[in-house]
């Protein structure tokens, strides 16, 4: 067990490097830190830290700084969460207050929390499982075609288009209340269910129409958005080129991969909570030189999905916390009272 002392020298040597992204010594921590004690006394107990595992020397006749245990230690015990600050707040509500839809409250949070925490940005759609049907449409474009429109509670819209030669404004009108009565307040799987019944409730000559709209229906009820993810700010991953150990292109590619993204943040994530994998902890090989800090998002009472941000180990920890658990509260009320 570490003792207050070297606990708090590890605190700095963190603190220090993050900021400064050079190694750290011991004239530097004495320097800069209340540390109350001599260089020598530093010295010493940074070479207990780096006994320990906590800290390395990278080169010969260099500082130190932080391993993945190190900073496990730091997250778990060293480092509180900051608080964010009035004008950070209201900047997070306005920015996400114009939001018109789910697709564009997503998009506007991956940019949020890129920007914010100048790392890469993950979102996850919100899962369908947890939404209802809000409204059906079928709207005539022309003799020949009309539009089906599929809107559910988070705000999330599906369209589709279908052939109606032959078929009357009365008969699309009649359908669309049919469907409304049939499947607003629903969720997915019960809509689903719904629907291959509700051929047989029609009469003979809505059949065909009704064949092809619910064709449509079934195939939008059928998506799944919360296999999508949305990814930001990549670009900000060039300024750590130098934090990864042989190249940043292993974590570009990994980045691109849906699947791989997904897992990690179902992983990383619990609900209420904001959730980090340092460095190895991360079941992605390529991955193994970034941190992940993730949060789920949604109401009061349902997790509706994931979102983070992946960054070099070397971050700042309380601020990309206090970040992303800040922006996974401000869309979740978004999402419920949308």
């Amino acid at each position: 067990m570490l003792d207050d002392r070297k606990l708090a020298i590890l605190r700095a040597i963190i603190t220090e490097y993050v900021s400064m992204r050079e190694p750290v010594g011991s004239k530097t921590l004495v320097e800069r830190y209340k540390l109350n004690v001599s260089p020598a006394t530093v010295r010493n107990d940074m070479a207990v830290l780096e006994e320990e595992g906590y800290i390395t020397q990278p080169h010969t006749s260099a500082g130190r700084i932080p391993t993945d245990k190190g900073y496990r230690l730091f997250v778990d015990r060293l480092g509180a969460i900051k608080p964010l600050s009035a004008v950070e707040r209201r900047a997070i509500e306005t920015f996400m207050a114009g939001a018109l839809d789910v697709d564009d409250i997503i998009k506007r949070t991956v940019r949020l929390l890129a920007q914010i925490t100048r790392q890469v940005a993950i979102v996850q759609y919100p899962v369908i499982a947890t939404t209802k049907v809000r409204g059906v449409e079928v709207i005539s474009l022309n003799p020949e075609r009309a539009l089906v429109i599929l809107i559910d509670s988070s705000g999330h819209v599906e369209q589709r288009p279908v052939d109606v030669s032959g078929i009357s404004e009365s008969d699309i009108a009649d359908m669309r209340g049919r469907l409304s009565a049939a499947l607003i307040g629903l969720d997915p799987v019960k809509a689903m269910e719904s629907l291959s019944i509700f051929l047989e409730s029609l009469p003979p000559e809505t059949r065909i129409l009704g064949t092809v709209v619910v064709s449509a229906l079934l195939e939008m009820l059928n998506l799944d958005p919360s296999t999508r993810i949305v990814v930001g700010g990549v670009q900000n991953l060039t300024r750590f080129s130098d934090q990864f150990e042989t190249t940043v292109k292993p974590v570009l590619e990994a980045l691109e991969e849906q699947v791989v993204l997904l897992r990690l943040l179902g992983e990383a994530s619990t609900a209420g909570n904001v959730t980090v994998r340092i460095g190895q902890e991360n079941s992605y090989e390529p991955l193994r030189s970034t941190s992940l800090v993730a949060s789920t998002y949604g109401s009061d009472t349902d997790s509706l999905a994931n979102l983070g941000v992946v960054g070099p180990t070397r971050m700042d920890y309380p601020a990309t916390m206090a970040t992303v658990r800040a922006v996974a509260r401000y869309v979740g009320r978004f999402l419920s009272e949308g």
